[in-house]
């Protein structure tokens, strides 16, 4: 199962945490199989915020709220079940500064697939 582990610390905190040290988690957990993919993000004041309503786009600079900790970075990673992705993003580095947050992927490609099959075998 798919699982998106986001990283969150306060920009300042997560300076105590080096570049290589994440470079290395991310290559150890390629070479084990388990990551799909990984990236930091920009420092916050990078983000855009884009908005649609009505019909109307809008943007605002900056990040969505304004919270002590920002969204630093994910890992894509391949987990058996919640207990085994909470076990990866426990060795995730900025956790000792910040938090990870893990979400599984909902599946909606095969979801949308299943369906279009079932209405298939339906109009059959």
């Amino acid at each position: 199962m798919k699982y998106l582990c986001l990283v969150y610390s306060e920009e300042k905190k997560l300076e105590a945490v080096s570049d290589s040290e994440c470079q290395a988690n991310g290559e150890a957990l390629r070479k084990s199989g388990r990551r799909i993919a990984a990236e930091a993000l920009q420092p916050v004041q990078t983000a855009t915020t884009v908005r649609v309503r009505n019909g109307k786009v809008s943007t605002t600079g900056g990040p969505f709220a304004e919270t002590k900790e920002q969204l630093a970075g994910f890992y894509l990673i391949e987990a058996r079940d919640l207990n085994d992705a909470i076990q990866v993003a426990s060795k995730i580095p900025p956790a000792r500064v910040g938090s990870i947050e893990v979400r599984p992927i909902r599946p909606i490609r095969e979801t949308v697939a299943q369906a279009e099959s079932q209405q298939r075998k339906n109009i059959s």
